[in-house]
């Protein structure tokens, strides 16, 4: 079997060729392997190593070959082994355990994903901010005076385009209950079901306190701890 346009073949490797690592001191680069389906995978060991490639993902043998850590390659089949181990078949029966890699196409998603989070949770901030000195008026959702929970529903209305709820007991359930001290930018921070701002980080929030004041910016103090948070953007 030809494995020399698919795999990483290691010079250095034999004397560890059980442990299913070896060196990278002496990689040459190969083709990657082509496949039928679009999942690829990318090496994910220890930078300068290399992971086995196998002839049997069920009591197969180290075939000699090592695949670097960093590559990708395109998976043509996945199984599991009798233990439960999940298994990658890289074409002509090249076997990979899946636990040394990780999804590149998840991967890509989840940092956009991220990405996308990071705009929404600033644009949001920035909305709220844009509110501070305006007063607060029991009932108001904006633009010209808010309650809490009016200023909280109106700058991620404005913001991202997300309707949290009008009220603070329905923005109770908005989103992932969190800690104070797990609290992020952008989520929510509650005084019990009454009271609802904005975490903006740095131990601050902003919020509309009540009759008689404005939208200000605040920082968390033991006089008037948060009960908790919420997170919208996971």
């Amino acid at each position: 079997m030809n494995f020399k346009s698919n795999v990483i073949k290691l010079s250095a490797a034999a004397a560890l060729t059980l442990t299913g690592v070896a060196a990278t001191n002496s990689v040459k680069p190969a083709a990657q392997v082509k496949a039928a389906t679009q999942q690829v995978v990318t090496i994910n060991y220890v930078p300068g190593y290399g992971i086995a490639v196998w002839n049997n993902y069920e009591g197969g043998h180290t075939t000699g070959q090592y695949l670097k850590h960093g590559d990708s390659y395109k998976v043509i089949k996945t199984t599991k082994d009798s233990q439960g181990n999940t298994w990658y078949d890289l074409g002509a029966n090249q076997w990979i355990m899946a636990k040394y890699t990780v999804d590149k196409n998840a991967s890509t998603q989840a940092a956009s994903a991220s990405t996308a989070n990071t705009s929404s949770v600033q644009a949001v901030i920035n909305v709220a901010k844009a509110q501070i000195g305006k007063p607060y008026v029991w009932g108001a959702s904006g633009p010209n005076s808010f309650d809490c929970s009016g200023l909280t529903s109106y700058a991620f209305s404005k913001g991202a385009g997300k309707n949290i709820g009008r009220t603070t007991y329905v923005q109770l359930n908005a989103g992932k209950r969190v800690s104070v001290s797990q609290l992020q930018p952008g989520d929510l921070v509650f005084w019990g079901n009454y009271h609802v701002g904005i975490y903006l980080g740095n131990n601050q929030y902003i919020h509309a306190p009540q009759p008689g004041q404005s939208v200000k910016i605040a920082t968390i103090s033991s006089y008037f701890y948060p009960s908790y948070g919420v997170r919208v953007f996971n």
